[in-house]
């Protein structure tokens, strides 16, 4: 990989496109009107997705990107499970027939936060309103730190079929920098009680470009890791952005490694999955080779939402919870974003609706565009257009940016098939870019392209 084109393209701060048009771009002028229109509009019987957003945590991790709050009793978290199925059934009384459920996602946050008889009320709540497939996937994301072997068994006993450990690194230096201390011990002991309980698929997420984080440090995180054999790997950049995550001006700016040590870090840790036999799904994830989203690639049908990569082939999720992102078939809804603010709405009886996109026909090309970038590597234009009723011409002559890509040999371009050659396929976010029709046209901050 050259250095020029790292240096170029490398320090760009880019979306993660994980949604297009992306979350800056979303408006105010999508109301509760608009999404009680939208709800009403699903086609009966078609399957539908649910993302359950629980905002607290019980301590903040000062790399922390996600809307969360501090909280050190059960009451807040009860309050907003009350807000939670409130929503939840006024969602449902806008959806003309019982919808049929094919995935479910716990997001946060940390909502493992819940108590064990909290999380089995909830998911028998949602098995009364929503029709589960028998097949339904339920995926949670866990801290670690503090799952307790009753709520490990309760997530069993409720159905989870997937569970998403964040691990970040185990390098005690990093961990004390960003004041997550979290021992290989407690999280082998949680990842085997997930499987004894009978929660087969098992995800890591690590993070690189952490504060005195090192390529050996990484290495080191990534052999203890493997010693567990989990399932699927999420491997992402830290997103420096304390102007608007404040807690991460706690972080000491002078120990971040700077764009080229992200890089050896990036890299390291994918030559170290794929020689110990994952295969790289996309830009950021690692599966085994018989974990769906390994097959999903391999057929040319994986998808990316707000939740990365994905083998979810709805194009309808719902996202409930404060904060919380749905996508329908018209466009994007974003629930308001403060937990208590969120309450007093869903009291009120009101839609906690905050802002919203509704998409254009132009937007569906482009997000159809991005989305198989991001999850082959390349995409036929001539074959995605056509879905769309124009022609590659006309897409390739709106953007100035994949003229400078394909001179520098970041992509080729053969015929109507665009591809990323594959010494530059961490750079997946700047071609993807290339067909942004919003990039600049606001100052929102990304993260960096590596």
């Amino acid at each position: 990989m050259r250095s020029d084109l790292n240096s170029r393209y490398g320090e760009e701060r880019l979306p993660r496109y994980t949604s297009y048009p992306t979350a800056p771009y979303f408006s105010s002028a999508i109301t509760q009107r608009t999404y009680r229109e939208w709800l009403a509009a699903i086609p009966q019987g078609k399957p539908v997705s649910l993302y359950l957003h629980i905002p607290f945590c019980q301590s903040m991790c000062w790399y922390c990107g996600c809307n969360t709050t501090i909280v050190r009793r059960n009451e807040p978290v009860a309050d907003f499970l009350t807000s939670l199925r409130r929503e939840i059934d006024m969602v449902t009384s806008h959806i003309k027939q019982k919808t049929t459920v094919g995935g479910v996602h716990f997001g946060g946050g940390t909502p493992t936060i819940m108590t064990p008889a909290q999380f089995a009320e909830l998911m028998i709540f949602l098995r009364q309103k929503f029709s589960f497939l028998p097949d339904a996937e339920i995926a949670i994301e866990i801290d670690p730190r503090r799952l307790t072997r009753e709520m490990l068994n309760e997530l069993g006993a409720s159905g989870v079929t997937r569970a998403s450990l964040g691990v970040q690194s185990f390098d005690p230096v990093v961990q004390q920098a960003v004041n997550r201390i979290q021992s290989f011990e407690d999280t082998a002991a949680v990842t085997e009680g997930l499987r004894s309980a009978g929660i087969r698929s098992i995800n890591f997420d690590l993070i690189y470009g952490l504060p005195h984080q090192t390529v050996a440090s990484c290495f080191d995180t990534v052999q203890k890791c493997l010693q567990l054999h989990p399932d699927r790997f999420s491997v992402f950049g830290y997103a420096h952005i304390p102007t608007f995550k404040k807690h991460q001006r706690k972080i000491d700016e002078t120990a971040l490694p700077d764009g080229a040590g992200r890089h050896l870090q990036a890299n390291m840790i994918a030559s170290r999955l794929i020689n110990a036999g994952y295969q790289q799904i996309g830009l950021d994830h690692f599966a085994l080779p018989n974990d769906s989203l390994a097959t999903a690639q391999a057929a040319g049908i994986l998808h990316r939402n707000f939740q990365g990569y994905t083998t979810d082939t709805s194009d309808i999720l719902i996202g409930f919870g404060a904060s919380a992102i749905g996508r329908l078939e018209q466009g994007y809804i974003q629930n308001e974003v403060a937990p208590r603010a969120y309450c007093e709405l869903v009291t009120n009886g009101d839609l906690p609706t905050r802002k919203g996109y509704a998409l254009t026909a132009d937007d569906r090309l482009r997000a159809d565009i991005i989305e198989r970038i991001m999850c082959d590597f390349r995409v036929d234009l001539e074959q995605v257009c056509g879905r769309h009723g124009t022609t590659p011409d006309a897409v390739l002559r709106s953007t100035d940016r994949l003229d400078m890509l394909i001179t520098d040999g970041v992509v080729r371009l053969e015929g109507p098939v665009l591809s990323v050659t594959d010494d530059t396929r961490h750079l997946v976010r700047s071609v993807a870019s290339a067909f942004d029709a919003y990039l600049g046209t606001s100052g929102p901050i990304y993260s960096r392209a590596v």
